[in-house]
């Protein structure tokens, strides 16, 4: 991994029943210490859904590799890692992450290896433009009158949080074979 550019850490946590508000504080806490450390983009908590998965992953960004590995083997995070354990069931699991690999990650599998960069580029030229040619005309309809700059930000906002939520989670499930071929 390029240690000059900007890292995801995915780490995967399950919460013994009955221990999810000492986990909730546990979160708060580690945050805070998180966003002490230079580098720090920001995190994100996505917590278990009924019937879907039993896990919390939090997804940690930093701008480099260098300053992620620096909080992760820091004194504070080893400190929230000793006082986490009571509360998990099972050893955490942490992945890192580059670039658009978020993207092509499939759930429930811990994947190392991203698929082929020409293949990412690909894929998300596709789901751009399939995404666009719809979005143009139904846009044109809502907010055609709009000023271009204001139309192009709503456009881009609409069109990145599709992709990210919806579509390109949708498309590597549905070209997999394909992305992870050897």
């Amino acid at each position: 991994m390029d240690p000059s550019i900007s890292v995801t850490a995915v780490i995967t946590h399950r919460v013994r029943p009955g221990r999810e508000a000492g986990y909730e504080e546990w979160l708060k806490g580690i945050a805070a210490d998180a966003r002490n450390f230079n580098g720090y983009l920001g995190a994100h908590i996505l917590r278990p859904e009924l019937g879907v998965s039993s896990d919390h992953v939090i997804v940690v960004q930093f701008e480099t590799c260098q300053q992620l590995n620096a909080w992760m083997q820091s004194d504070a995070r080893h400190h929230w890692l000793e006082r986490v354990q009571p509360l998990i069931s099972e050893p955490e699991a942490v992945r890192m992450l580059s670039g658009l690999e978020p993207w092509f990650q499939l759930p429930g599998q811990t994947r190392q290896t991203p698929p082929k960069r020409y293949k990412q580029a690909l894929l998300v030229w596709f789901g751009v433009a399939g995404l666009s040619l719809l979005m143009a005309p139904l846009l044109g309809l809502l907010i055609g009158s709009w000023p271009q700059p204001l139309r192009l930000v709503i456009n881009t906002g609409i069109t990145v949080m599709i992709l990210t939520y919806w579509l390109m989670p949708l498309l590597t499930r549905r070209f997999k074979g394909w992305l992870f071929k050897a």
